[in-house]
């Protein structure tokens, strides 16, 4: 299939493929960032309270001159958040200085202490059930719920309960850590997948791998272009290349429609060279039920 420009969420909302992804993207570099890429054609823009940047990246979006109506703001309720929801919801709105947010994200379903171990006392469901609640009363300052992180273990035990399936499941993509399982389940349920370190994170074997490289070479692109580009080539997905130089913002925005063959290959890889950058152990809760961190 050629690639998408853009998905349409379970709520009808329109949601670009390609957005900026601000992880690791400093106040004072990130909203240079956000501006030059609402500038430069990016309509889609990702961030979370975790990243500690959501005030810069409120004034990048101000500083673009864009219409608000025509930019996507994904953000994310941090772990130690997780038991005052609606709080955490005017927070960031107020950070980000906008009336309202296209799509706030559970960030992990991993409840958390302020300093920063696991809280075991709280269960992610009944935040959820708290997102819910403020989505419900109040749609026109949250237009839609989802959650990052959710192995399919986890996703059945929230859609047994649900009474707002999740928009999006933001979730860690890429050719050595393809999650197909999640990607299979999601896609049954019309759950939209937004992929993060599609480049397989900060310096990754993955730029120098020899079927990237040559598929590369094939369209006259980078690399990073063929592992973005992978994600936008599969129905119901999106995709966040994140950068806040000036040049690899603008590359990044390159996608080529990639055959089924070129497709079968990058899935490949994962068979002989497997890593996932972002182990959820960290959060004191385990793997979370994927399978890879069992």
């Amino acid at each position: 299939m050629p690639a998408s420009t853009s998905v349409t969420l379970n709520t009808g909302a329109i949601m670009p493929t390609v957005g900026l992804g601000t992880w690791k993207s400093k106040p004072g570099q990130v909203e240079h960032a956000v501006e030059f890429a609402l500038k430069n054609g990016y309509r889609h823009i990702d961030t979370a309270a975790g990243y500690a940047n959501e005030t810069e990246v409120g004034q990048g979006l101000k500083a673009s001159g864009v219409p608000r109506d025509q930019v996507f703001v994904t953000t994310k309720l941090d772990n130690p958040d997780q038991r005052h929801v609606p709080e955490a919801l005017e927070a960031s709105l107020s950070k980000l200085d906008t009336p309202y947010i296209d799509l706030w994200l559970m960030h992990w379903p991993a409840p958390m202490t302020r300093d920063g171990k696991a809280d075991k006392d709280y269960d992610w469901l009944d935040t959820w059930k708290a997102m819910e609640d403020v989505h419900l009363a109040h749609p026109e300052k949250l237009k839609a719920i989802g959650v990052s992180n959710f192995s399919v273990e986890y996703l059945e035990r929230l859609l047994k309960v649900a009474r707002v399936v999740p928009a999006v499941n933001q979730i860690e993509l890429h050719p050595s850590c393809p999650q197909h399982d999640v990607v299979a389940y999601c896609q049954s349920k019309g759950i939209v997948l937004t992929a993060y370190s599609p480049l397989g994170s900060d310096n990754s074997p993955l730029l120098k791998n020899t079927a990237v490289n040559k598929i590369a070479e094939k369209y006259g692109v980078q690399p990073a272009n063929i592992l973005i580009s992978l994600h936008a080539n599969k129905p119901g997905h999106t995709v966040l290349p994140k950068s806040v130089t000036n040049e690899r913002i603008l590359n990044n925005a390159k996608i080529v429609d990639l055959t089924d063959a070129e497709i079968d290959e990058l899935h490949k890889i994962d068979e002989t060279h497997h890593f996932r950058a972002c182990h959820p152990a960290w959060t004191g809760w385990g793997g979370l039920g994927f399978p890879d961190c069992k």
